[in-house]
């Protein structure tokens, strides 16, 4: 089960010796809301993903256009059961979209540096609301299908939902869960190519095209030299490495090899 972890800061950065060259950007287990409120059904609804997990650390931006809700795992107010998690992978939050009738999309901006290559890792599941218009999902199950845009932010402002020329994208496909309130996880490792951006300021939007309902846990966001490489973080935390510090670092750490 994925614990709960201080706000740390740290940086994978293989170079002069190392298989890959690489920077984390940014990791985020969804543990730690600010001022979580159970609207209903163990449905935060009311307050934005960036309300509640924004600033963490200071200066990290979520965008959302509707109502990206957030849910709480294992309380009694969902479907009258409350959310199950029989992978013991969600933990106690995670984050949720809908496909139809408003187009909730959640973006995240970073900079990539010299890097070639933004990495995204994340778990999707099917899953559904009793209340707020829901049920969504259809009687029997659907996979729910993502699709993750990688867009140019030449400006690096970090509110932006997606609407620069678009450099990459990629689709991801979870499986139709057993019920309506028992989360049956996929784990997705995605890689964009963010050689086309302007400066190397890019922004990541998700967008949940069909399936009814899903959500969402455990996001890694890596700039690396290899496409679809994820390094295995040993205590999911909530941190974020904006800018170019780390990525200057690790180009340094290979001009350095290469003198050397």
């Amino acid at each position: 089960m994925k614990s709960i972890s201080s706000l740390l800061v740290a940086s994978l950065v293989a170079a002069a010796s190392g298989a890959h060259a690489q920077t984390t950007l940014y990791s985020q287990n969804f543990e730690a809301p600010v001022n979580f409120v159970d609207d209903g059904g163990d449905i935060n609804i009311f307050r934005t993903v960036n309300q509640l997990y924004g600033n963490q650390p200071v200066g990290f931006t979520f965008t959302q256009p509707y109502t990206d809700e957030t849910l709480r795992v294992g309380g009694t107010g969902a479907f009258g059961t409350g959310y199950k998690d029989p992978q013991h992978i969600a933990g106690n939050y995670v984050v949720s979209m809908l496909s139809d009738a408003q187009p909730d999309l959640l973006s995240m901006s970073f900079s990539v540096g010299n890097f070639q290559f933004l990495n995204f890792g994340l778990d999707i599941s099917s899953i559904d609301l009793d209340r707020f218009g829901g049920p969504f999902v259809p009687t029997g199950g659907t996979a729910p299908v993502f699709q993750f845009s990688l867009f140019d932010n030449p400006s690096g402002a970090t509110n932006q939902s997606g609407n620069g020329v678009l450099l990459d994208s990629a689709t991801a496909t979870g499986v139709a869960g057993p019920n309506k309130y028992t989360f049956d996880w996929t784990h997705e490792i995605l890689g964009f190519n963010a050689a086309g951006s302007t400066n190397g300021n890019v922004t990541l939007q998700i967008d949940l095209l069909s399936g009814g309902y899903a959500a969402m846990d455990n996001f890694v966001v890596v700039a690396s030299d290899e496409k679809g490489v994820i390094p295995t973080i040993p205590e999911p935390g909530s941190w974020l490495l904006m800018g170019l510090g780390l990525a200057t670092l690790a180009l340094r750490a290979r001009k350095a090899s290469r003198v050397g």
